[in-house]
């Protein structure tokens, strides 16, 4: 089996000597159908936003106290950060290579050979869509749940007869944030540029906001010894050995540094991609460690008794880093309105980073659907008078809304879905990079930027990060084990993988033939 592969470069380079960005899209394929308004630095803020340090930070800091508390998380956010920039340069260097909307799973094909290209395009195509939407719906719904408590805060706290919103309530939160998401991503991409570097600065200046404003009001602040070295053991979930809990803990700095993946998918609107696209993605990754750490240990050092900040009784109902800020205000100024103030800062950021995850993922579906891999995709990859793919941004609206229909229900339902938002990612970020290292490091041509004789090498530490972390992450959260205190994560995962290979050998194997060129003639 072949695939179509895209035509010689001598054929398309004399149309389109004009126009470098235009004439190297030919060679990969695909005709211009988007516009090329997207700075670097529009690039990168779409990337940046995603990962969004107050979104992952504030949603999993609950995980890390649990689990290792302080030194997990200061300590913690650099294993992962070195481990995750290796992943971030290898996906960069292949990113030069081929500068598409598609990004992974076109690279995949492309670099895992004729023969195995489709079924690797395939793949790692459905890992990356799928957790994308995951990640979207992980996202919003963390932000309908931060919206929850900032009113149960607002009317008295959890026990002051504060109004704690019912599950149906929050899932119409979620609802009205996802529609805002999609009729944004219904503007032009200027829109979008604007929208997304307004994003990156917001984030930026709320990380140095919140990092002095916090510990600067508690009139309370912990050691440095205790930000730094102390190991939260104390846990309800029966876990007591060190490296067990430590491991666990990554979770949550793992799950803030991903999505910088939108920098790949943004290159078909990115002026100079080759270039452009690749520092997109190491500058979101670099500078997130950097301010990322700095919230870190703004909010750590105001924090005391641990367990009363987990505890389901206090004012924010357990939510430790909205206690954290409502504790501080309060024992400085007599009541929690400035750390009110504070959550909602945080909260718009969550909204700016479900808006550019939105706008990453309708890019992913606009390609794959391109290239012919999902169900009527004459209608997913259709672009408007604006040159936007409407159809794809709200086809992955109402996927993400379907996505939280399980909280309804059971939020540890939901918990096993949005799971699949970290673990899916990082797999499909790992298989381009495996099929470099493995099937092409003889034939890769690298783009401007690339990473030399250590190509290999980084390559290697990448995929063996993503393996590890997936086992890790794979791991029971809590003993002994019941459905209740089951990790579903490869559960999910694992279902994900089995439906994505059996649609392989069932039906795609006969039609599916990899990305394929849309030049015509």
């Amino acid at each position: 089996m072949t695939w179509n592969k895209p035509p010689p470069a001598v054929a398309v380079a004399a149309a389109d000597a004009h126009d470098t960005d235009h004439g190297r899209l030919r060679e990969l394929g695909y005709k211009q159908e988007l516009k090329r308004h997207l700075s670097v630095l529009s690039n990168f803020s779409i990337s940046f936003t995603v990962i969004s340090v107050l979104t992952g930070v504030t949603t999993l800091y609950n995980t890390g106290l649990a689990f290792g508390g302080p030194a997990t998380m200061t300590l913690g956010w650099f294993v992962a950060g070195a481990f995750t920039m290796a992943v971030g340069l290898s996906m960069a260097e292949i990113c030069s290579a081929f500068p598409t909307s598609g990004g992974l799973y076109y690279w995949s094909a492309r670099l895992a050979g004729d023969r195995w290209a489709p079924f690797a395009a395939w793949i790692t195509g459905w890992f990356n869509i799928v957790g994308q939407w995951a990640g979207t719906a992980s996202i919003d719904f963390s932000l309908a749940q931060l919206i929850q408590v900032i009113v149960l805060l607002s009317t008295g706290g959890n026990n002051s007869g504060g109004y704690l919103a019912s599950k149906y309530v929050v899932f119409a939160f979620h609802a009205v944030i996802l529609l805002s998401h999609a009729t944004i991503n219904s503007l032009s991409i200027t829109w979008l540029s604007f929208f997304g570097q307004l994003a990156a600065i917001w984030n930026m200046l709320g990380v140095f906001a919140l990092m002095i404003v916090v510990p600067v009001v508690a009139t309370e602040r912990a050691s440095a010894k205790f930000v730094f070295t102390h190991l939260n053991t104390d846990n309800s979930a029966g876990i007591h050995n060190k490296l067990y809990i430590f491991v666990l803990g990554l979770l949550m700095s793992q799950y803030t540094l991903s999505g910088y993946d939108a920098s790949a998918h943004m290159t078909e609107e990115t002026k100079n991609a080759d270039r452009n696209g690749p520092i997109g993605i190491i500058s979101a990754i670099g500078i997130s460690l950097i301010v990322g750490w700095g919230y870190i240990l703004g909010i750590t050092f105001a924090v005391k008794d641990i367990p009363y900040l987990l505890s389901p009784d206090n004012d924010a109902g357990g939510y430790a880093i909205a206690e954290v800020f409502y504790l501080a205000f309060k024992s400085r100024y007599g009541n929690g309105v400035g750390g009110i103030i504070c959550l909602w800062i945080v909260a718009i950021a969550i909204y700016f980073c479900g808006m550019s995850s939105m706008t990453s993922n309708s890019r992913m579906t606009y390609a794959f659907s391109r290239d012919g891999a999902m169900p009527l995709s004459s209608i997913w990859h259709k672009v408007n008078k604006q040159e936007v793919p409407i159809n794809a941004v709200w086809l992955s609206a109402f996927i993400s809304l379907c996505m939280a229909l399980p909280s309804l229900g059971s939020l540890v339902a939901f918990q096993a879905m949005a799971s699949v938002a970290t673990t899916a990612v990082n797999i499909a970020y790992a298989l381009p990079i495996l099929f470099r290292v493995m099937l092409a490091h003889k034939s890769f041509v690298p783009g401007p930027f690339n990473l030399r004789r250590y190509s290999i090498l980084v390559g290697w530490i990448a995929v063996l990060w993503v393996a590890t972390i997936t086992v890790l992450f794979s791991l029971p959260v809590s003993y002994p084990v019941t459905k209740d205190t089951l990790n579903y994560t490869p559960v999910a995962v694992g279902g994900l993988f089995t439906l994505i290979l059996l649609s392989w050998i069932v039906t795609a194997r006969h039609w599916f033939k990899g990305p394929i060129t849309n030049l015509g003639g």
